[in-house]
């Protein structure tokens, strides 16, 4: 519970760190994104160019053939590539998100928990129901919030394996 300025000028504090710090993991995510991009459109630029130039210089339509057909192999695993590391910048900034979230949720049950004790001891006789449910209330918002934690746990577990079993479905597609 805030009761002193001192107390009052730490949460807000505590406020604006914890909205920094979610703004910085917000820009190093988009950053390692836009760098993702640009190095990607680069490369695929090069291939292409280089992949033309190949094609051109085929001696009939059999060899061009032979050559997309053999170029198509690094585009399918820069693609897999691509979506790999995308999933993995996206994966660490929910990892840090999550972090972050749950020390504030964590940080936010201390405070409810002491304002209730609080109110507990000052409470009129009688409202040891008022109170109780207050309690009960927040167990809920406490349990639910562990199941939240832990859905999103196995969704994250789920993509994961089937980022892995696209990625080597892609790549074993194009090597047939």
């Amino acid at each position: 519970m805030i009761t002193t300025p001192e107390k009052f000028v730490a949460a807000n504090k505590a406020v604006v760190d914890s909205l920094l710090s979610l703004a910085n993991t917000a820009l190093s995510s988009a950053e390692r994104i836009a760098a993702l991009n640009l190095n990607t459109a680069r490369s695929i630029l090069e291939d292409g160019v280089a992949n033309a130039k190949a094609l051109i210089s085929a001696k009939d339509p059999q060899e061009a053939f032979k050559l997309s057909v053999a170029q198509a192999q690094p585009v399918v695993e820069q693609v897999v590539a691509y979506s790999r590391s995308l999933y993995e910048i996206s994966a660490h900034s929910k990892e840090d998100i999550s972090k972050l979230l749950e020390s504030q949720f964590s940080d936010f049950q201390q405070q409810v928990s002491s304002l209730i004790a609080t109110a507990a001891k000052n409470a009129p006789v009688g409202s040891d129901v008022a109170v109780a449910a207050v309690k009960s209330a927040l167990e809920a918002a406490n349990s639910s919030f562990g199941n939240m934690r832990n859905m999103v746990k196995q969704a994250t577990e789920i993509a994961e394996a089937n980022i892995v079993k696209a990625s080597n479905a892609a790549t074993s597609f194009g090597k047939k």
